[in-house]
């Protein structure tokens, strides 16, 4: 018996703005376009709100005047993705951010906090991450409370991944004085 296979629809950042726009998907609406694909974001967990709400603070603190700490905010890695990183760590610019979206050349350091989406974070994020040449992607593990750092991406991946946990620390690529304990980020 021959399966038949649906053709699906997909969309561009314009096509997904503009469902915003109209209404059609609402600010409420916890969601992201992947590859073309308007893909529900998992909710957040009172662990998860914690150490995002941590993670701000102690990097907005330490990159004071010198980068911006985004929450929850989208970065543009193609015509057809734009997800929305738990924190992002975005450069000052010339250009404004009111007057052009952060796109991945904006982006330092990537982190997603995961506390039902771990796998996701660890495949399909990690592999848009490293192919849109973000060069570094941290996933924070609310279970394990641990850090998973992943550094020198390209199509295929990241070559550099290492695990901190325990009281182990981690440091922000881009800026090496500023490094953070797991003592401070799960506290």
């Amino acid at each position: 018996m021959a399966v038949e296979t649906a053709a699906r629809r997909l969309f561009t950042r314009e096509e997904y703005h503009r469902m915003g726009e109209a209404g059609i998907l609402k600010p409420t609406d916890r969601v992201e376009l992947i590859r073309g694909e308007i893909v529900e974001m998992s909710p957040i967990g009172r662990r998860h709100y914690a150490f995002v709400n941590n993670l701000n603070q102690l990097l907005a603190v330490r990159l004071a005047g010198r980068a911006i700490v985004a929450v929850q905010g989208p970065i543009a890695l193609a015509d057809d993705t734009e997800p929305e990183p738990d924190v992002a760590i975005i450069r000052r610019r010339r250009v404004p951010y009111k007057e052009r979206e952060a796109y991945a050349e904006d982006a330092l350091l990537l982190i997603e906090v995961a506390e039902s989406s771990l796998a996701y974070d660890r495949s399909t994020k990690l592999r848009l991450y490293a192919a849109a040449g973000i060069p570094e992607y941290w996933v924070v593990d609310c279970v394990a409370e641990s850090v998973e750092v992943h550094r020198a991406g390209d199509a295929d991946g990241y070559r550099d991944v290492s695990r901190v946990a325990g009281t182990g620390t981690v440091t922000v690529q881009a800026f090496p004085d500023v490094t953070l304990t797991l003592d401070e980020i799960f506290a």
